[in-house]
């Protein structure tokens, strides 16, 4: 694939797929799937994320997502099953929430392949608003490369794409708390429209722990979540109930406790307007962890005690007070492979996996493309570096800031040199679905996903 190959115009684009494509600009049927498969899928999935003007894109991103519909790949949202484990109607895993931020379309082909082999259901694509901006991913081009993926594997049923950390920017909301709810319902709207039906909202940043009581911490986080859930429910599509996730404790900070979410979920509950409608499925906590791990000055990673029984009391409460999924954990990807069979052992009911992808990634990355992000990271970063952080620590906490400039040198690798990459990944994935029991929970999802 070669950058010439994507559509530049609308009307070249057309032209190709017409005969492949009914009513391209309505509800479009796919007349040759085969065809669409070998390769006018990854044409338009190409011109989706490089094409030079913004209205192609857009297009392509569009189109994209009418054929996946049609070809059986539906954005889904996973609330039901997470209410349904509240209930404890079903149990014993972990749903992965993988946070893709390079090769994209590639890797998560990877992922739907896996899926089909061990009949996978309960899985989620997701990405951050921080990394939508700095991998060069803005929500329409993200769902756009997933469900292209969907289509070129030929994965059929229920897809969960989320927007992770939603998060509330506490210095501009002590500044202009209405210019921070309105960036955030931009956000929201965007997403919504580019079928991401599972949304986190965390406000664990406007938690203040110099107060006297949890429930003052906790007061601004529970009243932003609730008037973000209010938003959510008035522009969710009909006939989805967005799962929606608030968030507790602030991630790297201290660990939580159920104290502080019962303050949360109390607080929550009193909101305005909040009682009358569907509420959150889950929230996420702080166990020990930390985002992306911690590199030493001697080039191993800090060793993380892991609280799993902020998860088991959490989650227990969760479903016998509140009757919801349960408790998340987030920065886990780089922790012993060994301690993930202990995160559906203590209930956890969704677990956040993206540094380790990254750093399998950068590990398999020819030499030649690392050393120009890394050079370029030297040279355009340096005013974020840390006091007393060595050239490796320095690196390593912030090549993830290089992926979009890089973008387009990602997706342009050889065959042979993506094969290398995408093998060390799907190893990977393998690995986690099976700890975090989530082979043959096809059926369960698709009982419960509306």
């Amino acid at each position: 694939m070669t950058l010439q190959k994507y559509y530049s115009t609308i009307k070249n684009l057309q032209k190709d797929l017409v005969h492949i494509i009914g009513n391209i600009d309505g509800d479009v049927e796919v007349h040759d799937e085969q065809k669409l498969r070998a390769s006018y899928i990854d044409k338009l999935v190409y011109t989706s994320a490089f094409a030079k003007s913004e209205g192609v894109r857009e297009y392509a991103q569009n189109l994209i997502r009418k054929i996946a519909r049609f070809s059986g790949a539906i954005p889904s949202s996973i609330h039901n099953v997470y209410m349904a484990i509240g209930k404890n109607e079903i149990n014993g895993f972990t749903v992965p929430a993988m946070n893709i931020r390079m090769l994209t379309y590639d890797v998560c082909r990877r992922v739907f392949k896996l899926a089909q082999k061990h009949n996978i259901g309960a899985f989620v694509f997701e990405i951050a608003n921080t990394e939508q901006n700095y991998t060069d991913q803005q929500p329409s081009e993200y769902s756009a490369s997933v469900l292209a993926a969907a289509v070129k594997e030929r994965f059929k049923g229920p897809i969960f794409i989320q927007g992770d950390h939603y998060q509330f920017k506490r210095d501009i909301f002590t500044k202009d708390k209405d210019s921070e709810i309105n960036r955030m319902k931009d956000l929201i709207k965007r997403s919504v429209e580019a079928e991401f039906y599972n949304i986190d909202i965390d406000g664990s940043t406007l938690v203040d722990l110099g107060k006297g009581t949890v429930d003052e911490q906790q007061k601004n986080n529970y009243e932003m979540t609730g008037l973000m859930v209010d938003y959510i429910r008035s522009i969710e599509p009909k006939g989805i109930t967005i799962s929606i996730g608030g968030e507790i404790g602030h991630i790297g900070g201290i660990n939580s406790t159920v104290s502080d979410f019962e303050a949360f979920m109390n607080g929550l509950i009193n909101q305005p307007n909040y009682k009358e409608q569907t509420g959150i499925s889950k929230a996420s906590a702080q166990t020990g962890t930390s985002h992306g791990g911690v590199l030493m000055p001697d080039g191993t990673m800090q060793q993380v005690d892991v609280d799993f029984s902020v998860l088991h009391d959490i989650s227990e409460v969760a479903h016998s007070k509140y009757n919801i999924g349960g408790a998340v954990q987030h920065g886990a990807s780089t922790l012993p492979e060994d301690l993930f069979n202990s995160f559906p052992q203590n209930g956890a009911l969704e677990i956040h996996l993206a540094t380790g992808f990254q750093n399998i990634f950068f590990d398999n990355l020819p030499d030649s493309l690392k050393q120009k992000m890394y050079t370029w990271i030297r040279e355009n970063l340096q005013s974020e570096r840390l006091e007393g952080q060595t050239d490796e620590q320095f690196i390593y906490t912030l090549r993830k800031k290089a992926h979009g400039p890089f973008k387009i040198d990602q997706w342009m690798l050889s065959d042979s040199n993506k094969k290398t990459i995408l093998d060390s990944l799907e190893s990977k994935f393998e690995l986690l679905f099976d700890r975090l029991n989530v082979f043959n929970t096809i059926e369960i999802v698709k009982k419960h996903v509306q």
